[in-house]
This record gives structure tokens, sequence and C-alpha cells, in this order.
């Protein structure tokens, strides 16, 4: 089967890229309007970039019945703040009350019954479940596609701060086992760790021809 996204519909194109590029990581964003409205949504389209700084990006796609921006965008383009939450099994079923396209203005903290606490360095919250929150501040926001149904944004930001719950560090490092994130599939699909696999990156060594 051969999919040319020029002549594909962009919902297919979706379909396509959220069942192929599988598990993915969710950017749980809270952000805040300029009239001080708290807004919390989940993006798996997210990685990271650089480590220094430390620099991660997700997408916010445009809505597919109308075509706009999302209150997400709309906010981090005011505010140019936001909070990138981690999302585990534990709050997995709150993050998903989140998805719904709420009516601009909605509070999804308190659809959710996740708790808003304060940032130390910016002005959105914090959401108080989840094990890691990284306070970002806005690098660039990079417009990609039409101005409607399947075009979005590339939003880039830097860490200027990390919160992480001191039961999944040690010594250095995050426990993966004790954070159990929970990763995107497609459709209503979600993943868990599951099997972890060890693999060390072998050291290259040239061939020795004498």
């Amino acid at each position: 089967m051969i999919v040319d996204p020029k002549t594909a519909s962009p919902r297919d194109c979706y379909k396509l890229m959220i069942g192929g590029i599988v598990p993915r990581p969710i950017a749980f964003v809270s952000t805040l309007s300029p009239e001080g409205v708290p807004n919390l949504a989940p993006f798996s389209y997210f990685t990271a970039i650089t480590s220094s700084p430390p620099t991660i990006c997700f997408s916010p796609g445009r809505r597919f019945d109308t075509g706009e921006k999302k209150d997400t965008l709309r906010n981090i383009e005011a505010i140019g703040e936001f909070v990138v939450n981690v999302v585990t099994e534990n709050i997995g079923k709150q993050m998903n009350e989140t998805a719904t396209d709420f009516p601009p203005g909605t509070n999804e903290f308190e659809v959710s019954g996740l708790t808003a606490v304060p940032s130390r360095i910016i002005t959105p919250p914090r959401v108080a479940e989840s094990p890691i929150n990284m306070e970002c501040k806005l690098y660039k926001v990079v417009p990609i596609g039409p101005d409607g149904p399947g075009g979005g944004a590339l939003v880039i930001g830097e860490i200027v701060l990390c919160h992480i719950d001191d039961r999944i560090y040690e010594n250095g490092r995050l426990n993966i086992e004790g954070l159990r994130p929970l990763g995107r599939l497609a459709g209503a699909l979600y993943t868990t760790l599951g099997r972890i696999v060890t693999m060390k990156r072998k050291a290259y060594r040239p061939a020795d021809n004498s």
C-alpha cells in the first residue's frame, strides 16, 4: 500500500502518523490565558531537542472541525510561558478528561479534578499530581501547514526549572519503573512500560590491519 500525502486527506495522514509513530510520550501542557484562566491539554507530538540549553518541543495541531488554533497555542503566543507535566498511569484518566475540545476559556484543572499549584519562575501553574513538571519559556513558534484543518505549529521551549518527585529520583537518575509513564498509541489506545529491554551502545573500535 502506498499513501501519497498530496492526494490523501489531512485526517487520513493524521491516522497514518499516529498509528505508525508509536509509542509517543505525552506532553501534558499547562498554560495561562491573558485573562488569567488556566488551561491544561495533552499533546503526543512531543520530544526533546537539546540538553544545553535543555530544550523541548511539541506540536499543537489546529482543530479539525474549524481549523482554529487551540487555546494552548494562543496562550503561549500571548504569555510566552508553559509547563510540560509528565503523564503517568496514575493520572491517565484525568489526562483523558482534558483531551475534549472544550469551548475557549474552559479551566481543565476544574474539569479533570487535577490540582493546580504555582510554578516558581513562570506564571502558568503546574499539575501537582504529576511527578515531573518542566517550567518552560517560549523560544519560538514555527507555523507549519495551512491556516486550517491539518495545519499546526511547532512550539519550542527552554526548560528553566524542573520539579521532580523525590520518590523517583535516585543517585542522579530517574527511576523509570517508579515513574510509570503513559505512552500514546492510536485512537483510544495507550501503552504502559511493559517489558524493558537493555541494549548497551558499543564503542567504535577500528579494525587492526597490522
